[in-house]
């Protein structure tokens, strides 16, 4: 008999699959102020912390308060910015929604209002304010997909920092280990086909393929639960044909 599969072993949350907690700063989140209440702050530093790819700027407020925000592009030690509706359209300014005209830049955007800034927080990130409708504010995502949200959602003029981070290679197996731990990622994953039987239920065999199919049920044991868990479809997407003349 064969040990735990890979997936297994995870769910026992040895110390070798948590993230590790120091490095950590601060959350990285807009203050809680009411909407009225316009703020100024100053960047009183800009900092690195263990597994975020964006640097993190310490803004200090006017009414006494210290926070972290993702920095934007073109943010320096020194710089102010202004929370509030009636803040100025200038980077690194932090408005509401319906107060940002249509076709500006965005980022660090709040999903529901108070929580703090959730979508497009990556480096060299941004998104598109689309249009106001009744019923909120389209925002064109990086991805190309458009969602609708709450106006009084917060968001922070211009691009997140840190969009080159990407283009240097890594060159060492070492350095993509340390990047993948820092982010509780596994490191090197090896893929179940290329094990033997024993260890992985689509392992074995003359050569590499699963051998079974590879969508499993929701309510299968836990030694068989790989694969595409559950889905909702399998196999190429149909398109019906058009008859002539219909």
């Amino acid at each position: 008999m064969g040990k735990r599969i890979l997936i297994q072993h995870r769910g026992k949350a040895g110390m070798q699959y948590r993230a590790p907690p120091k490095g950590r700063i601060a959350p990285a989140k807009y203050p809680f102020f009411r909407e009225e209440i316009t703020t100024s702050g100053r960047v009183m530093g800009l900092s690195h912390e263990q597994g975020r790819g964006v640097p993190l700027a310490r803004v200090e407020y006017d009414n006494g308060l210290t926070g972290y925000l993702p920095a934007v592009e073109g943010l320096a030690v020194g710089s102010s910015i202004t929370l509030g509706k009636n803040a100025e359209m200038s980077l690194g300014n932090i408005l509401p929604l319906a107060n940002i005209p249509e076709g500006s830049s965005i980022c660090n955007i709040e999903r529901l209002f108070g929580d703090g800034g959730k979508l497009v927080r990556t480096g060299g990130g941004s998104a598109i304010l689309f249009t106001h409708t009744p019923s909120g504010s389209v925002i064109r995502l990086p991805s190309g997909k458009s969602i609708t949200l709450n106006q009084n959602c917060r968001a922070t003029i211009g691009k997140i920092a840190g969009g080159g981070r990407l283009e240097k290679p890594l060159l060492r197996a070492g350095e993509n280990f340390r990047k993948h731990m820092a982010k509780n990622q596994m490191y090197p994953r090896v893929r179940g086909i290329a094990m033997i039987s024993a260890y992985h239920p689509f392992g074995g065999g003359r050569h590499q393929h699963p051998g079974k199919s590879t969508s499993t049920s929701r309510n299968a044991p836990p030694g068989r639960k790989v694969g595409h868990i559950a889905p909702r479809k399998t196999g190429r997407k149909r398109i019906p044909r058009v008859q002539a003349g219909s």
